[in-house]
């Protein structure tokens, strides 16, 4: 699988590479939530399933990474092996995911909801995906609004940090944090951030 700028590859990256760490620090900061039943989606290549899966291995009974690309999914399931961790195709559009896949404790998915035409769906998705009491840990870049132009290709759009916040009105409570790097802060006042994630729980 090749390195196409959007997809993080970190065996076919600088280890430097700004993009790489940012998302390793994703993975990182979603180490202290993953137990018990673990979904990743929008997994990619499959390396921050593993890096979930052998830093919480005490508390997490299984993960599942799953991706729409199946090209992907191969490259995870031969470069990736946990005992913990299983790999599978998947559409986080699919109306039926939920009795494809059942429900989890924990669901991560990053850099996910600006792929999809519907993000307000997919954040009803991940509801239903989750059991009561569960933990969803997921991140988005803001822009210029629903609906409005970005400049990412493959970004059929990028929220507003007014939008984001208004995502998880079904959850009995979520925390917001800002991504700068790989640094995570509390939203302040006065301050412009690219990165938002929250940790929604059901």
């Amino acid at each position: 699988m090749e390195y196409t700028g959007e997809r993080i590859i970190p065996e076919k990256m600088d280890p430097m590479n700004g993009m790489l760490l940012e998302h390793i620090a994703r993975y990182y900061f979603a180490t202290n939530y993953a137990q018990g039943r673990v979904l990743d989606i929008a997994c990619g290549a499959g390396y921050g399933a593993k890096m979930l899966a052998k830093k919480n291995k005490k508390v997490i009974d299984e993960i599942i990474a799953v991706d729409i690309d199946e090209e992907a999914i191969d490259y995870g399931q031969g470069q990736y092996y946990h005992p913990l961790l299983s790999f599978q195709v998947a559409d986080l559009t699919d109306e039926q995911l939920t009795n494809q896949l059942g429900t989890f404790d924990t669901i991560v998915s990053f850099e996910t909801i600006e792929h999809v035409p519907d993000d307000e769906f997919a954040i009803q998705q991940f509801h239903r995906l989750l059991k009561p009491g569960g933990k969803l840990i997921v991140s988005t870049p803001f822009g210029k609004g629903r609906g409005k132009p970005t400049k990412e290709p493959f970004h059929y759009h990028q929220i507003t940090v007014y939008e984001f916040f208004s995502l998880f009105n079904s959850f009995s409570d979520t925390e917001f944090y800002f991504q700068k790097g790989v640094m995570f802060e509390p939203p302040r006042k006065g301050q412009r951030y690219p990165i938002g994630l929250a940790v929604a729980t059901k």
